[in-house]
Order: C-alpha cells, then sequence, then structure tokens
C-alpha cells in the first residue's frame, strides 16, 4: 500500500452530508463534519475501510483534518470516538484548535 500521508485531502459534500476524504485505491477513509454558523467543525463520524486498518490510514486522515482546521483558524469538537480517542494518544494534535468547553486528556 502506498503511504496515506501522500493523498491529498478532499472535502465532498452530499446533500447535507459533509466529509473529509482520502481517497485511496484500496477504498475512501473519511470524517464527517458539520460546521456551525460561528464556524466551529463538529467531527462526528470516521470510518476506515476495514481493508485499511491498522495502516496509518485513520493517523493520516487525523493529521491532514487537524491541520486543514488550523490552516483556516476555526475550532474543533471532537464529538467522534476515534478522533476523541486519537487526541488523547496525540494532545499536540489538538493544541489551540478545540472548540471552547472541549478537553482532551487523563
Amino acid at each position: 500500500m502506498d503511504n496515506p500521508e501522500d493523498y491529498e485531502l478532499v472535502l465532498t459534500t452530499v446533500g447535507n452530508q459533509k466529509r473529509f476524504e482520502l481517497q485511496l485505491p484500496q477504498g475512501v477513509a473519511y470524517v464527517e463534519y458539520i460546521q456551525n454558523v460561528q464556524g466551529i467543525i463538529y467531527l462526528t463520524h470516521t470510518e476506515v475501510p476495514k481493508q485499511l486498518e491498522g495502516k496509518g490510514v485513520g493517523t493520516a486522515l487525523m493529521k491532514k483534518v487537524f491541520a486543514h482546521v488550523r490552516s483556516l483558524e476555526v475550532k474543533l469538537a471532537p464529538l467522534c470516538p476515534f478522533v476523541a480517542s486519537y487526541l488523547k494518544r496525540h494532545p499536540e494534535e489538538g493544541a489551540g484548535i478545540l472548540a471552547p468547553g472541549f478537553f482532551i486528556g487523563d
């Protein structure tokens, strides 16, 4: 498998559903999100195809999403258990971008 970090983050919208996607040859990994009028991005659900689990795809996706949020200069709210778990393991990734009221720690 190619390095998942080599793929660009793609933003898609289908109906009311918005997603950050990594479109890999073996399938699409994505994070669904909602953005409110204050600009806060709520990450609600993450999906990595079974055949790509444990290969760094989720990590690459998270790094790219957090970098994108930083570039927009908005805040994020990690509602998805995968995102919250990732941030507990890598708290530096959430530094400065967590929405008010969200703290990731022990």
